[in-house]
């Protein structure tokens, strides 16, 4: 049968950063997070850092994620991926990088996509018209 350590036992577990990743869910896998280590997306304190590094508590790391900027602190260590509740709690993102996030978020919200307006595939009628225009210019 297995035993949970203790609460403190967490605070002195040694834990690698792409595990870390994953078990935050800023990634799906594993092989994700190590990924996105090894191309440099992912900063500890500045600096460019091996998938391998153990992450202490404290530690500041910057994320780039789908065009997004991240500014977590590491609050807790857990090897374990669990809930997102859970894992919402082994960091705390700053309050400038929340506003920032926030921010570009509502912009890519605003800005329409070159080509929504289309659906699918051009009917005859349309296709007559794209070609009357194209042959009076």
């Amino acid at each position: 049968m297995s035993r949970k350590p203790p609460a403190e036992a967490f605070d002195s577990l040694r834990v690698r950063l792409d595990k870390w990743l994953w078990a935050a869910r800023f990634y799906k896998t594993r092989a994700l997070a190590h990924e996105a280590i090894e191309s440099g997306r992912i900063q500890l304190g500045g600096d460019r850092v091996k998938p391998s590094r153990e992450v202490r508590v404290g530690d500041v790391l910057s994320l780039h994620i789908n065009d997004l900027e991240w500014v977590v602190s590491v609050e807790k260590l857990s090897e374990r991926r669990g809930p997102a509740t859970e894992a919402r709690q082994l960091y705390a993102e700053t309050e400038a990088s929340l506003a920032a996030r926030l921010q570009a978020i509502e912009q890519r919200r605003l800005v329409v996509e070159p080509g929504s307006g289309i659906r699918g595939r051009p009917s005859k009628k349309d296709m007559r018209l794209i070609h009357r225009f194209t042959e009076s210019h």
